[in-house]
Parts: structure tokens; C-alpha cells; sequence
């Protein structure tokens, strides 16, 4: 049985960083620390999502995937601008979407600059488009790439508001799009959605309104290793547990953790 973990992030000190940052981790999260955990828990499968400290500098995930070619694929972070044969070098690497980690960044223009040609061309590779952003502003991002024929992966449960949780205006949207068949939630990073773990306290409930919305065929699990920021009292294991807390169904989870992201992520 496939256990795919969808969201995790590998990087070592003295990589090129992104000139505007948040944070930068002061150790190593290697493919072979995350596989202790990995084996521990029985997952089989793992998405490299590139971290925003790196920017645009794909390299090293790019040759972690490499040596994994059956066992990972990645989601990088690129610029507009970028070349077709750089999509293509990507791709080959073992890429399959892209993440716009938006996080206190303004939101992109699709319908300018060079944004119309690089949707075009990740609809033509059957790409995805991963956004990590507050539940507010979800409606503005994924209308337009919905329109464009995009498939869609939003992060962590959408990032409803603190205090509003579920009842958040953005994640009610998000709600809505399930019609489409074009967005996926991954049900991680759950204690990122409130100061001090708070986000942990509506999980539940989010979990059974995207499954009421979305289908068990829409959602995905991701442990969010190393945890970043999180990594005294987050572990890949308590987000297997939180998983099952979530989604006390076992075909359902099954869908979730397995066949649904071997699919979405062309392994």
C-alpha cells in the first residue's frame, strides 16, 4: 500500500538564498533525515516543495529528486520569465508544479507580463499550481486559474483566519470551488493557522467540510517536515495521528494519503 507525504522541504546551509526572505533555518534538513521518520511511519512517497528562503534557485531540490527519481517529485518556485527549456529541464528533473508561496507578498497579475504564457504552459504539462496564502484572498487567486484550466493545490487548509476558522469568508469560497474538480486541499500544516498552535483546534472541523465539499478525492496529507519554525513539538508522526482524528474514515484516508496524490503528482 502507497503512503505519500506531499509536502515536505529538504535544504542545507550555504545554499544561494532568495534575496527577500522570512527566516532561514540555521541546520540541515536532508532526503536522508526526513527518512528516518519516513520509514518509522511506512510512507513510501514524497513531494519536495521548494522552501521560500531558496527563491527561485531550484537546484537543490532538483538534485535530491534526481537521486529519487521513483520515491519523489518536486514543486518548484519559479519566475514568470522563465524558458521553456528551463520548464523542460524541470520537468525532466522530476517537477511537476509550481508553488507561489505568497505569504506578505502581493498577489500576482495573471493576466499580465509573462503570467498568460506560463499558465498555458503549465496546462500543457499537466501541472499544478500550489498556493500558500490566507484564506481571504483565496477567491482572487484561484478564480483566474480555474478560468485558465489550471489544476490547483492550496496549502494548508486554505490558512483560515485565526478566530474565524471555518466560518472564514475565503475558506467558505474555497468551499464553493469544489464544484470545479480543479482544486485539491492538503490537509497539513494544521498548527500554522493560529498563534500557538491554535489552528489545531478547528482542524476537525475544516477537515469534514472539505471532504463535504470537496470529495475524498480532492484532499491530500502532507507532514510539513522539517516543520519549520515548529520543529519542538511537531512530528511526522503526530501529523499521521491528526490525520486519523481528522478523517476517522480508513477508505477515505486511504484515498487521501495514497492513490489521490500518486496520481496528482504523476508518480
Amino acid at each position: 500500500m502507497s503512503l505519500v507525504d506531499t509536502h515536505i522541504h529538504v535544504f542545507i546551509p550555504g545554499l544561494k538564498l532568495a534575496p527577500v526572505r522570512r527566516y532561514v533555518p540555521d541546520y540541515s534538513a536532508t532526503i536522508e533525515d526526513y527518512q528516518v521518520p519516513m520509514r518509522k511511519a511506512n510512507i513510501t512517497h514524497a513531494v519536495l516543495v521548494q522552501p521560500s528562503f531558496l527563491g527561485t534557485d531550484n537546484s537543490y531540490l532538483c538534485s535530491v529528486l534526481k537521486q529519487y527519481p521513483k520515491m519523489l517529485r518536486g514543486i518548484a518556485v519559479v519566475d514568470p520569465s522563465i524558458s521553456e527549456d528551463e520548464l523542460d529541464q524541470l520537468q525532466s528533473d522530476g517537477v511537476v508544479g509550481i508553488r507561489l508561496n505568497l505569504d506578505g507578498l502581493p498577489l500576482p497579475e495573471f493576466a499580465h507580463g509573462h503570467w498568460p504564457q506560463l499558465l498555458t504552459s503549465i496546462r500543457r504539462r499537466g501541472w499544478q499550481i500550489e498556493i500558500h496564502r490566507e484564506a481571504k484572498d483565496l477567491p482572487e487567486l484561484i478564480a483566474p486559474l480555474v478560468d485558465a484550466g489550471i489544476r490547483i493545490v492550496v496549502d494548508h487548509f486554505g490558512r483560515p483566519d485565526d478566530d474565524l476558522g471555518a466560518k472564514d469568508p475565503g475558506f467558505q469560497a474555497l468551499l464553493r470551488f469544489g464544484s470545479t474538480r480543479q482544486v485539491w486541499v492538503k490537509l497539513s500544516g494544521a498548527y500554522r493557522n493560529g498563534s500557538q498552535g491554535r489552528g489545531f483546534a478547528g482542524a476537525k472541523e475544516q477537515a469534514v467540510l472539505l471532504l463535504e465539499h470537496m470529495g475524498a478525492d480532492r484532499l491530500v496529507w502532507g507532514s510539513d517536515w522539517p516543520h519549520t519554525r515548529h520543529e519542538s513539538y511537531i512530528t511526522v508522526e503526530q501529523m499521521l495521528m491528526c490525520l486519523d482524528e481528522w478523517v476517522p474514515s480508513a477508505e477515505a484516508r486511504a484515498h487521501i494519503q495514497g492513490q489521490n496524490a500518486l496520481d496528482l503528482f504523476n508518480f
